[in-house]
């Protein structure tokens, strides 16, 4: 049969069989992002987001998925360009072996598209159905974290225009304030010491 998917913003037809997963036919298909771990729904190496919702794709019989909108790892962020999740996990060395991570970050992008601001202790909870045999997962709690800085960061940027690039003033000094210096709005030849 065939079936037809919505996959990282692309629309796609699918050979597949009624008893195939979503996991066996995106890894059929090239989508080897997300992990064959445990086909029991048990480790979360297989999470994808099925229309915006973490979903461990090796118990979603595909034609549960039929029509909707599936987002794996690989329609997050490109090589040179990764998601802010991502790159936390990068920056963070939250990974070993690599085979749990697919997982971990989609499901860390769940939590933070849910709740940008969370406790250390929500993500602990929002990670427990993901397993991780190598790390230990204070590192995986601390990208979380990181990523949720990282994306607050860019929501201000979008909205607000963001922090000031190098060339704009810094904020209170803009409208003519001082930083600490002691020197007037118009500034002064003390290089930043008392007038």
């Amino acid at each position: 049969m065939q079936i037809e998917l919505e996959v990282n913003g692309e629309t796609e037809t699918f050979e597949a069989s009624k008893s195939d997963s979503l996991l066996d036919v995106l890894r059929a298909n090239g989508y080897t992002g997300a992990k064959r771990g445990c086909d029991t729904g048990a480790c979360g190496f297989c999470t994808v987001h099925v229309d915006g919702d973490p979903t461990l794709s090796c118990v979603t019989p595909v034609t549960k998925a039929e029509g909707a909108s599936v987002e794996t790892i690989e329609g997050l962020g490109e090589q040179d360009d990764l998601h802010p999740v991502q790159q936390a996990f990068v920056d963070n060395t939250a990974l070993q072996c690599g085979f749990c991570i697919p997982g971990m970050i989609m499901r860390s992008k769940a939590l933070l598209d849910e709740n940008p601001d969370p406790t250390e202790q929500e993500v602990r909870e929002a990670l427990s159905d993901n397993l991780c045999r190598c790390t230990g997962y204070k590192k995986i709690v601390e990208a979380v974290l990181d990523a949720a800085d990282r994306m607050d960061v860019d929501r201000a940027v979008a909205t607000d225009g963001g922090p000031p690039s190098d060339g704009d003033p810094p904020p209170d000094t803009a409208a003519g304030g001082t930083l600490d210096s002691g020197c007037p709005p118009g500034g002064c030849d003390c290089s930043g010491g008392e007038p």
